[in-house]
């Protein structure tokens, strides 16, 4: 006659080792998945800084404006994009990485390479001439809040585009970063995952 107490612990045992074998499965698409979306954040930076470096034109403050504002509805498409890919995504939290890199990169060399622009169709604009190099430590310079040192703005259009920077900084670090989130979580449930699950413990995300 079988013992049931044997038999519940052999049970258990078999259970305990279907649980972690399906536990080890999803690792390998796991560290593919996360290879592939720092391969795809590296590749797009790379990108981005590439078109930045390239010649640009002069232009009149006006064209300047212009360009900064096709640039910034450029950046809020796109991050509406990415949320949408992020609550569809098998793997949300990934997809917010990249996510956040792509906009925040795009974002800076959208300024940076208006503040050289605008250095070069109004010269003056700045304490200093502005190299690209230049227009992109000023850019970081604002969006850390270091304050400034060497380069600050002159004229009354270089201010209202270095204002207009700031608030957009702080709305990508504030609002964009919980919208993000909230793309998270949503990814997450819709697994039919807790959101509150830690990245680490749960490798399948």
């Amino acid at each position: 006659m079988n013992d049931p107490a044997v038999a519940r612990t052999a049970s258990a045992r078999l259970h305990q080792e279907q649980e972690r074998e399906r536990r080890r499965r999803p690792d390998g698409p796991r560290r593919r998945a996360t290879a592939a979306v720092l391969v795809r954040a590296a590749l797009i930076a790379t990108g981005l800084v590439t078109v930045y470096v390239l010649p640009l034109d002069g232009r009149s403050t006006t064209g300047t404006s212009a360009l900064l504002a096709c640039g910034l509805l450029l950046v809020l498409v796109i991050f509406l994009w990415e949320v949408r890919a992020i609550a569809h995504s098998p793997y949300p939290r990934l997809k917010a990485v990249e996510a956040l890199a792509a906009t925040l990169v795009l974002f800076l060399l959208l300024f940076a390479g208006t503040y050289y622009l605008l250095e070069h169709s109004t010269p003056g604009s700045f304490s200093e001439p502005l190299t690209k190099t230049d227009s992109l430590y000023f850019t970081l310079t604002t969006f850390t809040t270091v304050g400034y040192g060497d380069v600050a703005p002159r004229t009354q259009t270089g201010r209202v585009l270095t204002m207009v920077q700031m608030a957009g900084g702080l709305l990508l670090v504030g609002v964009a970063a919980r919208i993000l989130a909230g793309a998270v979580q949503a990814g997450l449930r819709r697994r039919g995952r807790e959101p509150s699950d830690d990245f680490a413990s749960r490798p399948e995300d």
